[in-house]
């Protein structure tokens, strides 16, 4: 059985989350929904399960969430993949090698010592996923300027990735799309100006 959007809004009748053993792949994390705000996320991670090479589907938003709420899932589901993605990028970006966070030869300052100041690559990265995730804790209080800033500073981690990793940023990139998702998002939803995208295109991201 497939998920869609379709679906999952007409999905309501209660149930247990819990995959039982024998369950084939493709039928698996086929859960309720009650419109409750975990359930929120349960629905975007189900269809990231199925349909993570599929963004216009996944950016699609449906009915039962509004705009902001939408946008607050995607985000955090975001930071919760990153951290993952920082974990892989340690390995071949500790102090030692990147001692300050850059993009090509632009510098960036980390917000995450009380003032802003040179930061080291994995440091501002760890930082950075910790603000996010604070702010995004809030829930109703993730207002979109917050999204604005909070895009701005996580795209950062990705260009250093780009720019500086690049082995290790294709082959995240084809096993997740996941910076795929975020550019396309911040620009669905204008969360973040042409002028910040300094990655180059990619096929995933037009």
């Amino acid at each position: 059985m497939t998920q869609t959007l379709e679906t999952w809004e007409g999905f309501h009748k209660p149930g247990k989350q819990r995959v039982l053993p024998g369950t084939k792949e493709e039928d698996s994390f086929i859960w309720s929904y009650d419109n409750a705000s975990s359930n929120n996320q349960l629905y975007l991670q189900t269809l990231i399960r199925s349909k993570r090479f599929d963004i216009d589907i996944l950016l699609e938003q449906p009915s039962f969430m509004d705009e902001l709420s939408w946008l607050y899932e995607h985000m955090r589901q975001i930071c919760i993949e990153l951290g993952f993605y920082v974990s892989v990028v340690h390995k071949e970006c500790a102090e030692k090698q990147c001692p300050v966070m850059r993009a090509q030869e632009t510098t960036y300052y980390c917000a995450g010592h009380g003032s802003p100041r040179p930061c080291s690559a994995i440091g501002y990265a760890v930082h950075t996923l910790d603000y996010a995730v604070r702010q995004l804790s809030q829930g109703d209080n993730t207002s979109l300027k917050h999204l604005q800033s909070m895009v701005r500073r996580l795209y950062r981690i990705f260009a250093h990735v780009y720019f500086h990793h690049r082995q290790v940023f294709e082959t995240q990139e084809t096993a997740t799309y996941l910076y795929a998702r975020f550019v396309r998002l911040a620009r669905k939803y204008e969360l973040a100006p042409e002028s910040q995208i300094i990655i180059p295109e990619l096929p995933t991201t037009v």
